[in-house]
């Protein structure tokens, strides 16, 4: 069935509708001081390692010092990883470790612990991911592991883990898991399956982990160039989730009422998802953009 999608954007907030045959079929909102900071991805700075209590502070160009316990250091999970192998990595942009919400690393065994001050030192750069927000005086928590999500699949770069969501039936998670195998052979890296790509073609799953590996190889080559405490990558905007979760082959138009935001689409669809971008339509009306189907 045909549809449009309509965007509304303003500094504060921003509303996209899905419209069928003149009939709302979804409504998206996003306010923009509502955006938390789980899931960017910094290159810190190491401002103090604490062997006591086997955490650092970093500075990743906030008001706080953000905290990395010893455990959310990558030779640390690589180890827990390789005694747990039945068990998914703990990864940092989903709802649960299969689908890719931050969660905290459960802490690994005092065999696999390497003591933090063998790893890392002060002013050393490290990438970073945020596991959870600041709260009062406490600065983020953060992971040194790097997952990516998209909209069928999670990418943990430097990890080796082909995994299926724990929420679709056992019976289909290991051929599930085999096209997966089969499709990510080249390229290296991790991904792990989220419930929603069950019934995902191959070309579905096979763009998705193109779009993830491209935005890791724009990360790595931001983190040689820029300083840090600079933000190397944050969670798509809902202009952007636009193209990459909602537009399908049904998708007419996709009409934008911000000059800027609409310039700015462009430039993301030309660069991540080509074959949305004829689509791109800018509404320069003056009548208000949701005042088309009634939309309140």
């Amino acid at each position: 069935m045909a549809q449009d999608i309509l965007i509304n954007w303003a500094p504060q907030e921003t509303r996209v509708a899905v419209v069928e045959q003149g009939a709302v079929q979804e409504v998206h909102i996003e306010r923009t001081l509502e955006r938390g900071l789980v899931g960017n991805i910094y290159l810190g700075k190491v401002s103090r390692v604490l062997p006591g209590m086997q955490s650092a502070f970093i500075d990743i160009g906030l008001d706080r010092a953000a905290f990395l316990h010893v455990a959310d250091l990558l030779p640390n999970i690589t180890a827990r990883h390789a005694g747990n192998k039945d068990r998914a990595p703990v990864v940092a942009s989903g709802q649960a470790a299969d689908e890719g919400t931050p969660t905290v690393s459960a802490p690994p065994t005092v065999e696999t612990v390497l003591p933090i001050e063998k790893q890392i030192f002060e002013g050393q750069a490290l990438m970073v991911q945020v596991l959870k927000d600041p709260i009062g005086t406490k600065g983020a928590r953060l992971t040194a592991q790097v997952s990516i999500a998209g909209r069928l699949l999670v990418f943990l770069p430097q990890d080796k883990h082909i995994g299926v969501s724990q929420k679709i039936p056992y019976a289909q998670r290991e051929s599930l898991r085999q096209r997966l195998v089969a499709l990510t052979a080249e390229g290296g890296g991790g991904f792990i399956l989220r419930t929603n790509a069950e019934d995902a073609s191959d070309e579905e799953l096979a763009e998705d982990i193109a779009y993830l590996r491209k935005t890791w190889a724009h990360i790595k080559a931001s983190s040689t160039r820029q300083p840090p405490g600079t933000l190397l990558y944050q969670d798509l905007t809902l202009l952007q989730r636009v193209l990459r979760d909602l537009v399908g082959s049904q998708t007419q138009s996709i009409k934008v009422d911000s000059r800027e935001q609409f310039g700015l689409l462009q430039g993301f669809a030309r660069e991540y998802m080509p074959s949305t971008l004829s689509r791109l339509d800018l509404y320069a009306a003056e009548r208000p953009i949701f005042d088309l189907f009634n939309i309140d």
